[in-house]
C-alpha cells in the first residue's frame, strides 16, 4: 500500500545527534572551551560591530568588510554552537527533520558567506594598494553594499539544493547522526539511499565557492605583491605589506581547518578517527569567528587606537561624573 511505502522511504521524524563518537564520557570537559571560545567570538565580534558603527575613523570600506565578516562570524557559530553545548551538557540530542535541514542550510550558507567576505577583503586590499588615488571613487557605499549582498546569494542559490537533496532521501537505516550538528554528507550518509548525487553536488559548490574565492584571493595577492615590489621606498613597501598582515592571518585560520574538514570527510574516512573529523569540523566553525577580532585588534593600528581611545573616554566620563 502507498502508506507503507512512504513509511519505509521515511520512518523517520527526527534524529539524533550523537556528539562527538568515542568521547562521550568527556562531553563535559570538551564542552568548557568550546563555550569559552563562543563566549570569546560573540564578545569580540559584537564588540568590533559597534567600535566600528560608533568610531567614524572607521567608517572605509576594508572595515565596513571587516563589519560585515565579524557579523557573518557571530551568524556561523551561532548556527551550531546552542545546538553543540546542549547535547554535551544536557545529553539533548534529538533534533526535527526540518530544524536538521534548516541548521544545514545555515550552516552551509554561512560558510560560504565567510569565504565570499574573505575574498571581497583581498579586493579591498588589491584596489587600496593599487589604485590608492580610486580607492574611494571605486569602493562606495553602494558597490560595497551590492558586493555583499551578491555574496549571500550567491551561497543562499548554491546551498539550497542541499536540503532538496537531503530530503528526496529514503532513511530505512537508522536516525543516529555521529556528528554535533546537521552537516549535508553526515545526513545523507546515513541513509540507505544513493548519495553519489549528494557527494558530485557537495564538490561543485565547494568548487564554485571556495575554489573561485581562493582563485580571487590569490589573484588580488599576487598583483598586490607585484605593486609592492615596484615600490621605490622600503617604509612604503612595509606599510603596503602591514595592512594585508590581519588579513592575510583571516585567511589561514579559515581555509586550513576548512581543508582539513573538507578533504578528510571525502578522503580520509578510514584513515581518521571519527572523533578528529568531529572536532575539527567544530573548530572550523568556531575558530574564525573567535580568533578574527583578536588578530584584527592586534594587527591593525586604527582598531587598537580605537580601542584605547573608546576605554579612555569611557574612564574620562566616569571621572567627571563622580566629581
Amino acid at each position: 500500500p502507498p502508506m507503507f511505502t512512504t513509511l519505509i522511504m521515511f520512518p523517520h521524524t527526527s534524529f539524533i545527534l550523537n556528539g562527538i563518537p568515542g568521547l562521550e564520557e568527556v562531553h563535559l570537559w570538551i564542552s568548557f572551551p568550546l563555550c569559552a571560545m563562543y563566549s570569546i567570538a560573540l564578545t569580540g565580534n559584537f564588540g568590533l560591530m559597534y567600535l566600528i558603527y560608533s568610531e567614524e575613523a572607521l567608517h572605509r570600506p576594508m572595515y565596513i568588510f571587516l563589519a560585515l565578516l565579524s557579523f557573518t562570524d557571530v551568524l556561523m557559530c551561532t548556527s551550531t554552537l546552542p545546538n553543540t553545548l546542549c547535547i554535551l551538557w544536557f545529553n539533548l540530542k534529538e533534533i526535527d527533520f526540518k530544524a536538521c535541514l534548516a541548521q544545514m542550510f545555515f550552516v552551509h550558507t554561512f560558510t560560504g558567506m565567510e569565504s565570499g567576505v574573505l575574498m571581497l577583503m583581498a579586493l579591498d586590499r588589491y584596489v587600496a594598494i593599487c589604485y590608492p588615488l580610486r580607492y574611494a571613487t571605486i569602493l562606495t557605499n553602494v558597490v560595497i553594499a551590492k558586493a555583499g549582498l551578491l555574496t549571500f546569494l550567491r551561497g543562499v542559490l548554491l546551498v539550497i539544493p542541499f536540503s532538496f537533496l537531503t530530503k528526496r532521501l529514503p532513511y530505512c537505516r537508522g536516525n543516529i547522526i555521529p556528528h554535533t550538528y546537521c552537516d549535508h554528507m553526515s545526513v545523507a550518509k546515513i541513509s540507505c539511499g544513493n548519495v553519489q548525487v549528494n557527494a558530485i553536488y557537495g564538490l561543485m559548490v565547494a568548487l564554485l565557492i571556495g575554489g573561485f574565492d581562493i582563485l580571487c584571493i590569490t589573484v588580488s595577492y599576487t598583483m598586490i605583491l607585484r605593486a609592492v615590489v615596484n615600490l621605490s621606498s622600503a617604509d612604503a613597501r612595509q606599510k603596503a605589506f602591514s595592512t594585508c598582515t590581519a588579513h592575510i592571518c583571516a585567511i589561514v585560520i579559515t581555509y586550513v581547518p576548512a581543508f582539513f574538514t573538507f578533504f578528510t570527510h571525502r578522503f580520509g574516512g578510514h584513515t581518521i578517527p571519527p572523533h578528529i573529523h568531529i572536532i575539527m569540523a567544530n573548530l572550523y566553525l568556531l575558530m574564525p569567528p573567535t580568533m578574527n577580532p583578536i588578530v584584527y585588534g592586534v594587527k591593525t593600528k586604527q582598531i587598537r587606537d580605537s580601542v584605547i581611545r573608546f576605554f579612555f573616554k569611557g574612564k574620562d566620563t566616569l571621572s567627571q561624573n563622580v566629581k
